[in-house]
């Protein structure tokens, strides 16, 4: 018996040595073969009247979805920019069956979702009630009746999401993009501006739905707890009487990089930060043969993953950013190249000189077989994960039938994923990446950038943009010989009515309404002088602040409570509300340095730069026809850092024979508030119990 335990072990010990001999545990063990990913299954069917539709049954949960996609081409909407998104955004507001408040109250008590837009719409309840919520999505798709009012509330909306545009410098760069890649005879190098805004009308929104939601180019992708054969008979139910037509098709000239490199760059006064975008147009369209490929490509350069060469290089190894980011697209018109970082004003230029680097190299040099190997095992992780959705399996059904792939495009996704080479990432590379014929586009502080960006552009010269992409010619403004900042303010104070009408006044109250992000503001300013000064802000009809200041102390009253005001802010305070602080420049001990003119909203400014006591910065713009300030950007310190608020003056108006701006924008990092003066009173005299802070 021991004999045999011994021969026993003997074998166990000779098959160790065996199996160590056949492995060389210095080289990474060959990849297997690739996954086999098996699709879901769908089914899909055609109703008369043209409704392509596809269902997926999902029986996990009780709950059912239906989107509803038209295939029409993309519009250009001229002086009307924003009119076709507005259509989209109304269908839901009203029917000839329905108010607003109708489909609202119907959607709550289903517990269910319904959105529209301009290209279809989606919704999605519980099984049991998916007959009423077709009803009523049949409805709205059917018989909307685009209410005035609601046109009304949505551009107000729509005007007030603008005005953040100016203080945002990534905002900034999208416009300016757009408008550079496609051109403005392309439906894609349109932007919403406010003049656009208040060109969009009922008419032009109904229009747009009987021109193009026609259901003989609609898709309804049916996902969730529910057959086709059900689905069929549904869809038939509720949507037959949607009666076919024609819908027009449109052609555009394809978009093409520029032959060198261009470098466009957007003001963002008082930024600390720059927004860069490295860009041009590719011609890829979805399925195309060097779509997976591509995808691979940019992978490895930045496209989601942290272990990107941008993310690596100019996060992990320079310290630039917090990230930084690749995409390509495909499109059926033009598709994208864009990178993208946001990075200290200080290092703008050299993390330019690094995201171009990055693009060179993955041209010029071999891919190692390691990173590949990782991008590729992370996009197989990524595919197989949006598997397990039902409505991936959805939307994989609806690009098949959309873009005419082939009916094996996503199950043989992963094996041609890893069949992609290092050189196949070279040649892709080369094809889509064109670091020599990009659009390097800036959003920032142009005093401390814009100049060092000259050296990428192939002719040396940088572009200026406005917030809105159109384009602003540097300054040739005439300057008269002698001109100082001094004499400027004087003329200010001439245009608005003169030194004797200023001095004149002993009180004033100012009222306004205020919009920020679609919320109405009240506000109430009384100022005596020399530095008296209480406002109230309020929402319907409740408080939300008080100040109030008594010429040597202050309190700022909350719901939360009161906060008397320190040493530091009354010393502040006495600066911000002295009456026509204009006047007293000089004897205030203020120092004022005439710096040249800046474009401000398309026409030419006298920029004036103001310090004196306190830390806060200042600069004044004014028009050097009417001589009226037309911006004010004020800088100061904060527990969060550097804080600049920009408020920009205009339609000016007469009162008691003193010009004052009836509309002001005042902007403070990404938020925006619309003001407009709705009266002002002066010499009331207001008594001195206003100002009381006890």
């Amino acid at each position: 018996m021991k004999k045999i335990i011994n021969i026993i072990i003997l074998l166990l010990f000779l098959l160790s040595i065996t199996a160590n001999a056949q492995i060389d545990r210095s080289k990474a063990p060959e990849p297997g073969p690739p996954p086999v990913i098996r699709i879901g299954d769908y089914e899909t069917f055609t109703i008369e009247n043209g409704i392509k539709v596809i269902v997926v049954e999902n029986r996990t949960v009780p709950v059912v979805s239906f989107q509803l996609t038209l295939d029409v081409d993309r519009v250009l909407e001229g002086d009307a920019k924003g009119y076709v998104s507005t259509a989209g955004e109304l269908m839901r507001t009203g029917t000839i069956n329905r108010s607003k408040q109708q489909i609202d109250e119907e959607i709550d008590f289903l517990g269910a979702t319904l959105t529209t837009h301009s290209r279809g719409m989606f919704a999605s309840s519980l099984t049991r009630h998916t007959e009423p919520l077709l009803e009523l999505m049949s409805d709205i798709l059917l018989n909307p009746t685009f209410p005035e009012e609601e046109l009304k509330r949505s551009l107000r909306q729509s005007r007030s999401a603008l005005s953040t545009v100016r203080t945002d410098a990534g905002s900034m760069v999208n416009n300016v993009s757009s408008v550079l890649l496609y051109g403005s005879e392309h439906p894609y190098g349109e932007v919403v501006r406010e003049e656009t805004i208040d060109n969009i009308t009922v008419e032009k929104c109904r229009e747009y739905y009987e021109t193009y939601f026609k259901p003989d180019e609609a898709y309804m992708v049916v996902v969730g707890d529910i057959d086709a054969a059900m689905a069929k008979e549904l869809i038939t139910r509720f949507f037959s009487d949607w009666e076919p037509g024609e819908v027009p098709r449109h052609n555009y000239e394809t978009p093409r990089p520029p032959e060198g490199r261009r470098v466009a760059f957007a003001n963002r006064s008082g930024a600390v930060q720059s927004v860069i975008s490295v860009t041009h147009p590719v011609q890829l369209t979805p399925g195309h043969p060097d779509a997976i490929s591509t995808s691979v490509m940019n992978s490895i350069l930045g496209g989601g993953v942290f272990s990107g060469r941008l993310m690596q290089n100019l996060r992990e190894d320079k310290g630039y950013t917090y990230g930084a980011r690749s995409a390509i697209s495909t499109d059926r018109l033009v598709g994208r190249f864009n990178a993208r970082t946001e990075v200290r004003n200080t290092v703008t230029d050299s993390a330019v000189i690094e995201i171009l680097y990055e693009m060179e190299r993955l041209r010029s040099e071999p891919v190692e077989d390691e990173t590949l190997e990782l991008i590729q095992n992370f996009m197989t992780g990524s595919f197989a994960r949006s598997l397990e959705s039902p409505r991936t399996v959805a939307n994989f059904a609806l690009n098949i039938e959309r873009y005419n792939l082939p009916e094996d495009y996503y199950s043989k996704y992963l094996e041609r994923l890893n069949n992609v080479t290092a050189s196949d990432v070279s040649e892709m590379a080369q094809k889509y990446l064109l670091p020599e014929n990009s659009y390097i586009i800036v959003g920032g502080n142009s005093d401390e950038v814009a100049e060092t960006l000259k050296k990428f552009s192939s002719t040396g010269e940088v572009e200026f943009f406005d917030p809105f992409g159109r384009q602003v010619e540097q300054s040739d403004h005439f300057i008269p010989e002698g001109l100082s900042a001094s004499a400027i303010i004087e003329n200010y104070i001439d245009a608005v009515g003169g030194r004797e009408n200023l001095e004149n006044i002993e009180d004033i109250t100012i009222e306004m309404e205020a919009s920020m992000q679609g919320m109405s503001i009240q506000s109430v300013t009384h100022q005596k002088s020399p530095n008296k000064y209480y406002s109230s802000m309020s929402m319907s009809g409740n408080v939300l602040q008080e100040q109030i200041f008594d010429g040597e102390r202050g309190v700022i009253i909350m719901p939360q409570g009161r906060v008397e005001l320190d040493d530091e802010m009354i010393k502040q305070m006495k600066l911000q509300v002295t009456l026509n602080i204009e006047l007293y420049y000089e004897e205030m001990g203020f120092e004022l340095e005439f710096d040249g003119v800046e474009n401000i909203e398309g026409k030419n400014a006298y920029r004036i730069n103001i310090t004196g006591p306190g830390d806060i910065k200042r600069s004044d713009h004014f028009d050097p026809e009417t001589g009226l300030r037309v911006r004010t950007t004020v800088t100061e310190e904060s527990p969060m850092g550097e804080i600049t608020q920009i408020t920009t003056y205009s339609d000016y108006r007469s009162v008691n024979d003193i010009k004052f701006p009836f509309k002001m924008l005042q902007q403070a990092g990404p938020q925006a508030i619309d003001m407009e003066v709705t009266e002002i009173k002066i010499n009331q005299g207001l008594s001195d119990e206003l100002f009381n802070v006890e």
